[in-house]
């Protein structure tokens, strides 16, 4: 295969499908595996030379190693992308055990899976490569309602740092970008009184496009990025900017 080839979490929608679709336009060949297959399949059919769906649940830690058996059968990944994630609103008190075990598992521990896997594959192969986790600027400066969800994804941004620093000898760049709120179903879902409550709060006045976030994270997979491992990189249109 004479394409390179990135493997996108999440990439059934929101910022998840963005990024498979950037890096399918800028010539990858592209792995979009997400739990909805139907959604995974529907992203995949917008480039069908360049792109193939795959099932994973990143919160099963056999899901997971499935998915890079599928993935090494194609080839070995220059790039994976962690943007599966999920998350629902409500005060900390309101939830339950099983709540805060499903978001670290799914935004926290998923990620941690995936580059297990996918870190000793380009290890083995010799040839670096680069890992790009999505994390979230309520990681970097707390977010009411997301306190659980706050709190893994700030795991991810200490775990990418540390990544960073084991991976650096092997040739693989570790970067992390954290979207502030972004027009994706999630956001929409929110009453009406919060969407324009945040809004107002961004100097730009307006929310991310989910291809904003993409073009980020295609910039830590580039050759601009070669230089550059262990950053955090928010994508926030100036919202946490003295955060």
């Amino acid at each position: 295969m004479s394409r390179q080839l990135a493997i996108v979490t999440g990439a059934g929608s929101g910022i998840g499908r963005a990024i498979a679709w950037k890096f399918a336009d800028a010539g990858y060949q592209v792995v979009g595996a997400d739990l909805n297959d139907d959604a995974a399949a529907e992203s995949a059919a917008k480039y069908p030379d360049m792109m193939t769906a795959e099932h994973v649940d990143v919160a099963d830690a056999e899901s997971v190693t499935s998915l890079c058996r599928a993935v090494t059968a194609i080839g070995t990944p220059a790039t994976i992308v962690n943007a599966a994630g999920w998350d629902r609103t409500d005060k900390f008190i309101n939830e339950d055990a099983e709540f805060a075990r499903k978001v670290v598992e799914i935004n926290y521990l998923g990620p941690v899976a995936m580059c297990r896997e996918f870190a000793r594959v380009m290890i083995d192969a010799g040839r670096g490569g680069r890992i790009v986790n999505i994390a979230s600027d309520a990681g970097r400066v707390g977010s009411a309602g997301e306190t659980i969800y706050a709190g893994a994804k700030g795991g991810v941004i200490a775990f990418t740092k540390s990544l960073a620093r084991e991976l650096a000898r092997d040739g693989i760049n570790v970067n992390c970008v954290c979207p502030g709120p972004t027009d994706t179903p999630l956001f929409a879902a929110q009453p009406e009184h919060l969407r324009q409550a945040l809004i107002k709060s961004i100097p730009f006045r307006r929310v991310a496009e989910p291809s904003e976030i993409a073009d980020a994270v295609y910039f830590f997979a580039s050759p601009a990025s070669r230089y550059v491992t262990g950053q955090i990189l928010s994508v926030d249109g100036g919202l946490t900017m003295a955060g």
